[in-house]
């Protein structure tokens, strides 16, 4: 039979609520972030679909009746076709394990598979050439066992800089990997300096970008979505054993250290499967409990100083220097700074 790819029209709330409800038969969500969907009909009914946020693969599904068909091969090639429309080559896919050899002949590769779900790559830079050439132009050096640490920074707190300390004191090295993705109310360029300057003093501390590997849209969606769905678990276990996989072995990273998280479930359940998994790697995990000021109900965090400036725009920096380094400060005063206060101000989103 010759089926015909059909593009969504996401605008259309209709179309978009029968590929959701298609999906949920599989067990599949509709994600808030697809910018583009195909599907595949047979007398007017969706039997296969497939979506894609920038360069992610997601919500691949093809009805039991029609696998075995060519479906697949139709899915993926009108997708890559608009990646590459969009000048994007390389990719992943997030799917279901049972699908994990379909991709592979397809040219994917297995980045890592956990129970619910699988991650793959596809295109000429994969993982191994990304870390080597952070490597080279980090100057790693592999000899030397590491403390690493991950963060958004969203803005840089002094109880980010509290954590970086400890971490320092304890370690002959550490990397400070910084969420590269940006999805956040503080720019990414301005979230990595504020930490690289906020921590210049720290001699044996590297700040790194995290790119495409750690908590990204690739590796950990529902860290941006917010969304404490069922597949949660499934994507921090997922960015956990990439972290473990890959970092861990490449730089010789041999502890993480977290901060205490007793707030935020998202953040939280990252925690619980990092310990986890870094531990049956061999690696060790170490948790810092969060700084205060002055009483416990006086916590530092990033969301509570979002939360300030939301409330009291620029009046809030007269009394943030008990929440943020003079780094972060200045920034906030710049004209950069300026427009996020603007945008904070706007929001109605914790990023």
């Amino acid at each position: 039979m010759n089926y015909i790819v059909e593009k969504l029209h996401l605008t259309n709330v209709e179309e978009v609520n029968e590929v959701r409800s298609f999906l949920s038969t599989f067990e599949l969500d509709y994600e808030k972030d697809i910018d583009y969907t195909v599907v595949i009909r047979d007398n007017n009914k969706i039997i296969a679909s497939c979506s894609k946020s920038k360069d992610v693969l997601k919500g691949f599904a093809v009805n039991h009746s029609v696998q075995g068909e060519g479906i697949t091969n139709l899915l993926i090639k009108s997708i890559q076709d608009r990646l590459f429309q969009e000048g994007i080559f390389h990719s992943f896919i997030f799917t279901k394990p049972i699908y994990e050899t379909t991709f592979k002949s397809f040219g994917y590769k297995v980045l890592a598979s956990v129970e619910e779900v699988t991650l793959l790559e596809y295109g000429f830079n994969d993982i191994h050439k990304s870390l080597a050439a952070m490597k080279k132009l980090y100057d790693i050096d592999n000899s030397i066992p590491k403390t690493a640490l991950v963060m958004n920074c969203n803005p840089f707190t002094l109880g980010h800089r509290y954590l970086i300390e400890e971490a320092s004191l304890k370690s002959e090295k550490v990397l400070v990997f910084i969420v590269e993705e940006d999805k956040s109310l503080f720019p990414f360029k301005d979230r990595y300096h504020m930490v690289k300057d906020g921590v210049a003093d720290l001699r044996n501390v590297t700040v790194i970008p995290g790119g495409k590997y750690i908590i990204s849209s690739a590796t950990f969606p529902s860290y941006f979505l917010r969304e404490e769905t069922k597949v949660l678990s499934a994507y921090t276990k997922l960015d956990a054993t990439i972290f473990s996989k890959y970092f861990c072995k490449q730089f010789n990273i041999t502890k993480r250290m977290l901060g205490e998280e007793p707030y935020c479930l998202v953040t939280r359940s990252y925690n619980e499967a990092l310990v986890e998994i870094l531990e049956n790697h061999g690696v060790g995990v170490e948790i810092i409990p969060r700084k205060w000021i002055s009483t416990p109900k006086n916590y530092i965090s990033a969301s509570k100083v979002r939360n300030l400036i939301k409330k009291e725009g620029r009046e809030a920096l007269d009394h943030l220097s008990e929440f943020i380094p003079t780094v972060t400060l200045n920034y906030l005063r710049s004209e950069e700074g300026k427009e996020v206060i603007k945008k904070i101000i706007n929001s109605n989103t914790p990023h």
